[in-house]
């Protein structure tokens, strides 16, 4: 396994981009709430995080939770918001595009990387639900992506090892293969050496109760999973472990501030 490998963690806050970066993470993914998956951060929080860390930042533009086949507004909403991530500060951004029929939509994805530019574009997870993983690696990298993140098209990258091992083989260093889905420290070894990626992408955060005391049970203003008295957070020590066991104790890359 190469030593040489980059961490990206998830986060939906301030404060959890402040523990990734404490615990040692070279970039971080930032979105809202990622109770509901992970949806476009307001340009507050963009600019805010920004203020406060210095490792990469790439943002999640998703305008909703749910499928990845846009409307025509919805596709505006998103070509704006990749400006203000870019106005803000980002070092990326990072979406996904599918068509009806499941396949990449190749035109919208060339628009988003021309619009981004300078900055890296890696396409989401959005890939493991397309109709055919290797079209989907040739459709993103003839669209100009930097990057792709998949689990192999499984729910976590441990059970889809075999294909991310594949798609790292046939994307010959033309996009970066980043995997994500349900890494932990206890798993990220045996991902790394028996699929050749050196990048990953894991969601390390924990649940924890509202600091709320009142809690008005007999309404409920929309919350996905759970409870709405509850929010997630990064623990700067869980993202060091996973670290350490990514790199099996040799020297960690440096933060990124790139892509």
């Amino acid at each position: 396994m190469n030593n040489s490998v980059l961490v990206e963690i998830c986060v939906d806050s301030t404060a959890s981009a402040l523990a990734a970066e404490r615990g040692g993470a070279h970039r971080v993914e930032l979105c809202g709430d990622l109770l509901e998956g992970g949806i476009t951060p307001s340009a507050g929080l963009i600019e805010t995080v920004r203020q406060k860390v210095r490792l990469g930042i790439h943002v999640i533009i998703r305008p909703r939770g749910g499928d990845f086949c846009y409307t025509s507004d919805e596709f505006e909403s998103m070509k704006r918001d990749v400006l203000t991530a870019k106005e803000l500060g980002a070092d990326g951004v990072v979406f996904g595009i599918l068509k009806e029929d499941g396949h990449v939509d190749t035109a919208r994805t060339r628009s988003l990387v021309e619009l981004a530019r300078p900055l890296n574009s890696t396409f989401h997870r959005g890939f493991d639900m397309s109709v055919d993983l290797n079209q989907a690696l040739e459709d993103v990298i003839h669209s100009g992506i930097h990057r792709v993140l998949t689990s192999g098209g499984e729910q976590n990258a441990e059970d889809g090892i075999a294909t991310i091992a594949r798609l790292v083989a046939a994307a010959k260093n033309r996009v970066a293969v980043m995997v994500g889905g349900g890494i932990r420290e206890t798993n990220v070894r045996r991902i790394l050496a028996e699929t050749g990626a050196r990048e990953i992408h894991a969601n390390v955060s924990h649940s924890v109760a509202s600091p709320m005391m009142y809690r008005n049970s007999k309404i409920s203003l929309g919350a996905v999973k759970g409870s709405e008295y509850q929010r997630v957070v990064v623990l700067h020590d869980r993202v060091r472990r996973l670290l350490e066991a990514a790199s099996n104790g040799a020297p960690s890359l440096a933060p990124s501030t790139a892509g």
